[in-house]
């Protein structure tokens, strides 16, 4: 057996702890680059403590998931400022942004030098600039994870920009940052967060490491993420669904996904929608696919006992099997109202396009059996 594990210089966890970034960050640099989202409320007070630590600030907002005009935007901005240190406050867009921007401070060349797929992919040399990731939504747990995902227009696809340089040098995670959400967030984010870990779990390059955050994850966000969506304003809710954003980012960071995460990434490069929101739409038709794959073509996989495991984890219930996990996040997903694909545009005649970019997708890479085209089309016509 053999495995590697790679997360942020640092993790700090729990309410309140953003309190504790600006001495930290002062440490780190004179000139900080604070990425936001489209508003800086959630971070004027950091931004104040950060002034009262003699840290200079350039503000960079990012107002959509982020395409590489936006990261262009952001990364000339930083060096025209001469910023040493990068720090991002919000969701998985706003932290990839952040992350990039930290990379191509440090390294010479242009963005496309270091994309996936349209780019010339090149490794990068050195280390980023002092990254600091502070998550505001429980989701993609982008705080932890080494890539960078970007919309190109042109393309009509999402790429990635990878590479363990890329692993923030502080990881803040604060629930308190995350009682704003508003519930349609809430919904898509958290079951983003879930289906990263069950689909690390039930990968086929999971390992004993990751199998136990995957286990805590699921359990957790099983319990939390229909109060949290509920009551914005559960605390223990909050608490337990940035646990598992947190543990789900450690998860990919570290394992391959699956055709979830495979067919959400042409899906997001062709369609404006959320990358949450497509996973959520997505899980039930994917997991079945794969169950019922497994069984015909590899009946032995021990990620059929996987599945069952997800299932007790899911329903509390020692004799679950995987079908009934199916059906308790069918039944989620209703209760969260999340839409079904077509509301984005998606129609029966994109997918051969779909289905020839998620085959080539990475995340293919780790799904528990290779499903065919006429498998990947039945999800999609499902989840439409």
């Amino acid at each position: 057996m053999r495995f590697e594990f790679a997360t942020a210089t640092r993790i700090i966890f729990g309410a309140g702890t953003v309190n504790d970034v600006a001495p930290l960050a002062a440490d780190m640099g004179r000139h900080a680059i604070v990425v936001t989202g489209s508003t800086i409320n959630r971070a004027a007070a950091l931004m104040d403590q950060l002034k009262n630590q003699a840290v200079k600030i350039t503000h960079f907002g990012v107002t959509a998931e982020p395409t590489i005009e936006t990261v262009l935007s952001g990364i000339i901005k930083a060096r025209s400022a001469q910023a040493d240190l990068v720090m991002a406050i919000g969701g998985g867009s706003v932290i990839d942004t952040g992350k990039v921007i930290a990379a191509l401070l440090t390294n010479e060349g242009e963005l496309m030098d270091y994309l996936e797929v349209i780019g010339n992919g090149k490794p990068l040399i050195n280390p980023s600039a002092p990254f600091i990731a502070i998550p505001t939504t429980a989701g993609t747990g982008a705080e932890v994870t080494r890539n960078s995902v970007l919309g190109s227009a042109q393309h009509r696809v999402k790429v990635s920009m990878r590479s363990p340089l890329m692993l923030p040098r502080l990881a803040v995670v604060d629930s308190e940052l995350t009682h704003s959400m508003p519930p349609n967030i809430t919904a898509s984010t958290g079951l983003d967060a879930f289906t990263q870990l069950q689909e690390a779990f039930v990968s086929n390059m999971a390992n004993p490491m990751i199998d136990g955050i995957c286990r805590e994850g699921m359990r957790r966000a099983a319990g939390a993420l229909q109060r949290a969506y509920e009551d914005g304003d559960d605390r223990a809710a909050r608490e337990d669904m940035c646990l598992a954003s947190l543990f789900g980012g450690l998860a990919l960071a570290n394992v391959k996904l699956g055709a979830v995460h495979g067919i959400a990434g042409p899906l997001g490069g062709m369609f404006v929608a959320a990358h949450g929101a497509i996973c959520a739409q997505l899980l039930a038709y994917v997991m079945e696919a794969n169950i019922h794959a497994l069984h015909l073509r590899a009946p032995d996989s021990p990620a059929l006992a996987r599945y069952d495991e997800v299932a007790r984890i899911l329903t509390a219930g020692n004799s679950a099997i995987a079908e009934d996990a199916i059906a308790w996040v069918q039944s989620l997903c209703a209760k969260l109202n999340i839409a079904p694909l077509a509301q984005y545009g998606l129609k029966e005649s994109d997918f051969a396009t779909v289905i020839e970019k998620s085959q080539k997708a990475s995340s293919m890479q780790g799904n528990p059996i290779k499903l065919t085209d006429d498998e990947l089309a039945e999800i999609l016509r499902k989840a439409i």
